[in-house]
């Protein structure tokens, strides 16, 4: 059953009303619940793979074990693609080494609005409520970790606040609260806001090469 279900039922003004400061997205989820092309199982694993390290993965069935390496995958994608590079160097005089964790939440941001993916704020709705009904099925084997941070990603409806500035610029503030080496002062948001038309350009140049990547190692994962 979905923690805090009542929240579906919002619409993103009334969840920004809704939160006070202690609504907080720690990490940028959409775009690996998406690119898990409505497996279930590769979804679970693509979700959770970043609080599951080196070869602990080999604890979970293959189809997960699948997930994780997904993730990894996209991630090495993402790094290497020119346009994460170029949007990386928008940030990187506010954040440094830090700069590549931001733009993964602002790339989120853009595919919560992207109409050729999600064509209003209903669909992405839909597409949130039905990925933590699959996620719910696998609480079980969720670690710790994850199980908090999923838990407050359904209270919260984290999928869909990542289509509202508000919602990315809480997601700043809790990636901010919780790196160790950054410099708590940084305005980064105020750069997402000024630099939204280049930022823009460099999801539109990313995502539909990533989608293509993702796609293509999902389908060997499938025909193993």
């Amino acid at each position: 059953m979905i923690v805090g279900c009542r929240i579906f039922v919002c619409t993103l003004t009334q969840l920004s009303a809704k939160f006070n400061q202690s609504f907080i997205i720690i990490l940028n989820f959409l775009a690996h619940a998406y690119l898990s092309f409505n497996n279930p199982e590769i979804l679970v694993g693509n979700m959770m793979s970043d609080f599951v390290k080196g070869n602990k993965k080999l604890d979970y069935p293959i189809a997960v074990q699948n997930g994780i390496t997904l993730h990894r995958l996209i991630d090495e994608f993402t790094d290497n693609h020119q346009a994460t590079k170029n949007a990386k160097q928008i940030f990187k005089q506010e954040l440094g080494l830090y700069a590549g964790a931001f733009v993964d939440i602002v790339y989120d941001y853009f595919l919560a609005n992207d109409n050729n993916e999600f064509s209003n704020e209903a669909t992405l709705q839909r597409f949130a409520i039905n990925t933590y009904k699959e996620l719910d099925e696998y609480e079980n084997i969720f670690p710790e970790k994850f199980l908090r941070a999923f838990a407050s990603m359904k209270q919260h409806n984290w999928l869909l606040h990542y289509r509202s500035d508000y919602g990315i610029e809480r997601s700043f503030a809790g990636l901010t609260h919780r790196a160790k080496y950054i410099n708590k002062q940084h305005k980064a948001f105020g750069v997402f806001i000024e630099n939204k038309t280049s930022l823009q350009a460099c999801y539109n140049d990313f995502f539909k090469d990533a989608k293509q990547f993702s796609f293509h190692r999902y389908n060997q994962f499938i025909k193993q």
